[in-house]
């Protein structure tokens, strides 16, 4: 009896070729959990793609990934002074995102970030002076620029890359390959055309593993289920239950990420609206669970276990039965199954 993630295989794959098609030479991120599908599934997925090049999040992710993909690493986080230091491979790529950074690289393949409207971590223009001083120290694999998901004030993304490309051109420092995070193929193809002397490069994570949401479905077998009625105590702290009904103990808590989750933004007044309304729920200990029954989405019966969580399902309901598997809606960047099933 498990939390399983279930992958329509050719489907997946499939969705994997269109991006391939629309970001030719895209670099493939595995990071964090590996997307849900974990480092070394992706790995092979990676290299099934021809990918020469995979992104990891950290050292401690290259350190671990390496022994399953045979092409670069290229780790995002920039490095810094004082880190600790992890063996890896001379294929390992490291980020830099300041001149001191790419002075203690001495000898490294390095990609230096420039500093982007996401204002994260970058390379200043002032910087640029001293960069290319420091460059002649290292590998230059290339400039990169992380871009932000949305666009409120209504800018332009091309055209914040075409401004650093014009800088960098400007400090005479090399632009044979961009890297890039957060742009449409069509944006890309326009960056392309502009600059036809350089390597654009998309690094995709969300849109290539996660693209096609009918690709993947987690699934939590059913454990146990006891009829309660109205009044009557159960759980941990004795709660009262509120009507007829059953507790449905089913695979999947919080070690598994069920009920974790991170904070959203919110834009507009029904979003905002509905998250009052759940916020107003969870204080009378009405949390909605990512499980569905009978074509609903049901609630806790009282916060998640570690490996397995209580819903409440009301009498008028079908009863679930023991070994039948309940359609989870979880996150993939959080969640961790205990088997995966290729069909």
């Amino acid at each position: 009896m498990a939390l399983t993630l279930y992958v329509d295989t050719a489907r997946w794959r499939a969705h994997q070729q269109s991006v391939l098609q629309q970001f030719p030479g895209l670099v493939p991120v595995c990071k964090g959990n590996g997307y849900g599908f974990g480092h070394e599934r992706l790995a092979e997925e990676a290299t099934r793609l021809g990918a020469d090049i995979l992104a990891v999040g950290t050292t401690y992710e290259a350190a671990r990934i390496k022994d399953f993909f045979s092409g670069d690493l290229l780790v995002l986080t920039p490095f810094r002074h004082g880190e600790e230091p992890v063996p890896l491979p001379d294929r390992a790529i490291r980020s830099v995102s300041s001149v001191e950074g790419v002075g203690g690289l001495v000898g490294a393949r390095v990609v230096i970030e420039v500093m982007s409207s996401m204002k994260r971590h970058g390379v200043k223009p002032e910087d640029l002076p001293k960069l290319a001083a420091a460059i002649e120290d290292v590998r230059l694999e290339g400039f990169a620029m992380h871009l932000p998901l949305d666009r409120a004030d209504g800018s332009d993304a091309v055209d914040e890359v075409i401004g650093w490309m014009d800088q960098l051109r400007n400090a005479r420092l090399p632009l044979h390959t961009m890297f890039v995070s957060h742009l449409k193929a069509d944006e890309l193809a326009r960056l392309q055309q502009q600059f036809p002397q350089t390597r654009f490069r998309a690094r995709i994570g969300t849109r290539l593993w996660l693209g096609d949401h009918e690709a993947t479905e987690y699934r939590g077998s059913v454990l146990d289920v006891t009829r309660v009625a109205k009044g009557e105590r159960f759980g941990y702290r004795q709660q009262k239950a509120a009507s007829d009904g059953y507790l449905v103990v089913v695979a999947g808590g919080t070690s598994h990420g069920v009920g974790l989750e991170s904070p959203k933004a919110l834009h507009g007044v029904m979003p905002r609206a509905k998250g009052v309304a759940r916020a107003g729920l969870a204080t009378v200990n009405r949390n909605l669970a990512p499980y569905v029954w009978a074509g609903k989405q049901r609630w806790f019966a009282e916060p998640p276990h570690m490996q397995v969580s209580i819903l409440f399902v009301p009498a008028d309901a079908p009863q679930p039965q023991v070994g039948e598997e309940l359609v989870a809606h979880l996150r993939h960047t959080t969640t961790q199954f205990d088997r995966v099933v290729d069909r």
